[in-house]
């Protein structure tokens, strides 16, 4: 049954309406030039195949008209791709609703790109991915949201071979990308090993309010014989957020919330990432299970374990100018934010509390990268429950910026470079506060002291030249306090913040005005008498 009206036509471009109820039709579109199908009103259900299946490889445009609420309804014994099928090119559009359900494979699927505006688009059910398309992927405005699904909410993959890379106004474009620049995406993924949002090329977040959470376990891969584990984005390719708002949450084993084979760049923007699995393993007969305590990680191949993960990328990681990122991990191996490559922070802020490492960067030779951390600015907060606050598998580097280490005990400290393989921690600039003491043999251009005593869950000040930050010590360290400024600083304990500029989710205040306390000696310090050594990163 096709129910559909030709409404005008724009020189060569014919809009189709549809509306209407019924319980076993469909619409089908064949042609060779670019229309508009309009839904106006329709309920459509088609037990036997795809509710609208377009077969035009031309640009369509699919608008739900102004006021209007539509719902589109596949079959379970058919073999089509999706509940909605494009050939071609598929702009998703209006000011209306569009409710899908997809009993057989993909919600929505076309072979081209697909980008979406304005109306607010609800995925209730999808046997496949909520979205998948090739090309690239470009969410402009509008309300997205993604749930019921058996594999990723959004996935967009190549269409050839080989990548042409971002084109200008997207023109001839097949990159794999996905572009994302204003709007509000809500995406549930529970299935296991699942992304929220999965992408073959870069992933470049420009505005808009993104919320993502997966659930599901690990699973052992037999064809590529490795774990893999849940993420809430996924990028092939690199990562870039200039702006927007990412809430990011990954509550399955061995589930990550970032995680990508490129770059990790934030320049702008806010984004929020919280995982709560355990480390998942496997056997050597592919059998899963979990795993509760970090240590017994050591014991398994990288390929047979995956760890939950804040941000983990191949790539090097850049954090600079406005941008603020926030990690929490809370199961067994739950390092904060990890890099294969590299880390340089030159603005922002960074705070991370993990129960692994807090900040890593390690290295592979097939990264070419060199595992340093180079922090120049911006402010910093790394807590680890478990291991090193900072570790570094290459040099670490502190030249400025606020820098707010702790480290869980000994052997393991504040702030970790590789002294193992001759690597150093070098300390030319910025304020350092570090619970947990510093990595031996470091180099301090900088003079650093040691604090006569720290207290649990105190408030405490340090004051260089004019500048005043509040921090509170946490509920568990090493032993060590070592603080650090460009001039020499003071330390009080036991202080109240009157007021100031909040940082690192509540820990601390910059431009803080204090009252109360009592002074704490300090002592010159060279250098810690241990270190974790730069403890490999986890898959």
């Amino acid at each position: 049954i096709v129910i559909a009206k030709i409404t005008q036509m724009n020189g060569n471009e014919i809009t189709y309406m549809l509306n209407g109820t019924t319980s076993d039709g469909s619409f089908s579109l064949l042609g060779v030039y670019k229309c508009t199908v309009q839904l106006a009103g329709l309920d459509l259900t088609n037990s036997q195949g795809a509710a609208i299946n377009i077969a035009n490889g031309k640009r369509i445009k699919l608008s739900a008209k102004k006021g209007s609420v539509n719902s589109l309804t596949d079959g379970s014994n058919g073999s089509q791709k999706g509940c909605i099928y494009s050939k071609g090119q598929l702009q998703i559009q209006g000011n209306g609703v569009l409710n899908i359900t997809g009993n057989t494979k993909h919600a929505i699927k076309s072979g081209d790109y697909i980008s979406v505006k304005n109306l607010t688009l609800n995925i209730n059910k999808a046997v496949g991915d909520g979205i998948s398309c090739n090309e690239y992927f470009l969410m402009e405005s509008g309300l997205l949201t993604i749930s019921g699904v058996g594999d990723d909410g959004i996935q967009c993959d190549l269409d050839g071979d080989s990548s042409t890379g971002e084109t200008v106004d997207h023109e001839d474009e097949d990159s794999g990308n996905m572009y994302i620049h204003g709007g509000t995406i809500n995406v549930s993924v529970t299935a296991d090993a699942a992304k929220g949002i999965k992408s073959e090329g870069a992933i470049k977040v420009y505005g808009g309010d993104i919320a993502v959470t997966t659930s599901g376990g690990g699973v052992w891969d037999s064809d590529e014989m490795k774990t893999k584990a849940a993420s809430c984005i996924d990028a092939d390719g690199d990562m870039y957020i200039s702006g927007g708002a990412l809430n990011l949450a990954s509550s399955g084993a061995g589930g990550k919330g970032i995680s990508g084979n490129g770059m990790f760049t934030a320049v702008g923007g806010v984004v929020m990432v919280s995982t709560s699995g355990n480390a998942v393993v496997a056997s050597s007969s592919g059998v899963v299970s979990t795993i509760t305590s970090s240590q017994q990680l050591d014991h398994y191949d990288s390929d047979y374990k995956s760890s939950p993960k804040g941000i983990k990328v191949d790539g090097a990681i850049l954090i600079s100018d406005s941008a603020v990122v926030s990690v929490t991990t809370a199961g067994a191996g739950g390092e904060g934010v990890e890099s294969k490559h590299s880390i340089e922070i030159t603005g922002g802020q960074l705070t991370v509390d993990a129960t692994d490492d807090a900040i890593n960067a390690s290295y592979e030779t097939s990264t070419g990268g060199t595992g340093n951390i180079s922090i120049s600015g911006g402010m910093v907060y790394a807590r680890s429950t478990g291991n090193d606050g900072i570790d570094s598998n290459g040099n670490c580097y502190i030249k400025g910026g606020v820098v707010y280490a702790v480290g869980s005990s000994q052997p393991e400290v504040a702030i970790d470079a590789n002294s193992e393989e001759q690597k150093k921690l070098y300390v030319t600039g910025g304020v350092i506060i570090a619970i947990g003491g510093l990595e031996s043999g470091s180099s301090l251009t900088q003079a650093c002291y040691q604090a006569s005593s720290w207290s649990k869950n105190t408030w405490y000040a340090i004051t260089v030249g004019n500048e005043t930050i509040a921090f509170r010590t946490p509920a568990s360290g090493g032993s060590t306090l070592v603080v650090s400024g460009t001039s020499q600083p003071t330390l009080k304990s036991g202080i109240t913040v009157n007021s100031g500029t909040e940082i690192f989710n509540g820990n601390g205040f910059v431009e803080a005005v204090i009252s109360g306390g009592s002074s704490v000696t300090l002592s010159s310090y060279s250098g810690g008498t241990g270190g974790g050594g730069g403890r490999p990163g986890w898959n």
